[in-house]
């Protein structure tokens, strides 16, 4: 595999990793095995911390594709915790309002489900890295400051109702680049008249790339030593 010129990987994110966590590791691995001080990584799509799941990841030349890729569709394994809420809309913070659960039933996610798919206006979470007057939102939301972000108009193709229980849905998510699952957990808990925050989430697929073709990052130590032969 030439690196250097450009190479394309497919890795599974670890959970409470971030994104810029895996590019750093993989070109520290990467510069060690070369024996090179400087070596172009990048990654096609953040996923937070507490997600997992279908990470591109292009090194070289290769770079040059990343804004393609991030323009595929993706799709997601969202868990969705109803009758609560959270300000970051997902398990970062502690649990801010609680709300009933009980009128909620399985024909009622379907119907506030349906209502998602299509061209929709969605307001990014305060906890994202847009960007406000220069800053990103998620500092100034953790120092305490209110933040105010405009929605933004984005595609969902499909939503698919996988598992159900009163206070906990699991669901399918394909969708445009763009979209937050954080603030589409937040969105259904407002349609189901209960709150709702993000307890799970898993990235299954970009483009035509699925679960299955990513390495795992244990992977990553395999990678390194066989180039180091390579390039003796």
């Amino acid at each position: 595999m030439d690196f250097i010129s450009g190479e394309i990987l497919y890795i599974n994110k670890p959970l409470n990793w971030t994104s810029f966590d895996l590019v750093r590791k993989l070109r520290y691995k990467l510069c060690r095995g070369l024996k090179v001080k400087k070596l172009k990584v990048g990654h096609a799509g953040t996923l937070d911390p507490l997600a997992t799941g279908v990470m591109i990841v292009c090194t070289g030349r290769k770079t040059k594709l990343i804004e393609s890729f991030q323009l595929q569709t993706k799709e997601y394994i969202a868990t969705v915790r109803l009758g609560a809420t959270t300000p970051s809309f997902d398990l970062e913070t502690e649990v801010d309002n609680t709300y009933p659960t009980g009128h909620i039933s399985r024909e009622l996610v379907e119907e506030k489900l349906r209502a998602f798919i299509g061209r929709i206006e969605q307001v990014p979470p305060a906890y994202s890295a847009c960007k406000v007057n220069g800053e990103r939102a998620y500092n100034l939301a953790r120092n305490g400051e209110e933040v105010e972000l405009k929605p933004k108009v984005l595609v969902i193709d499909e939503i698919e109702l996988l598992g159900y229980e009163p206070s906990c849905i699991k669901i399918r998510v394909v969708c445009s680049k763009g979209t937050y699952i954080r603030a589409l957990a937040r969105d259904i808990g407002l349609a189901l008249g209960s709150g709702g925050h993000l307890i799970g989430l898993e990235r299954t697929r970009v483009g035509d790339i699925t679960l299955d073709k990513c390495l795992n990052i244990e992977d990553l130590d395999n990678l390194v030593p066989q180039l180091s032969q390579e390039e003796k």
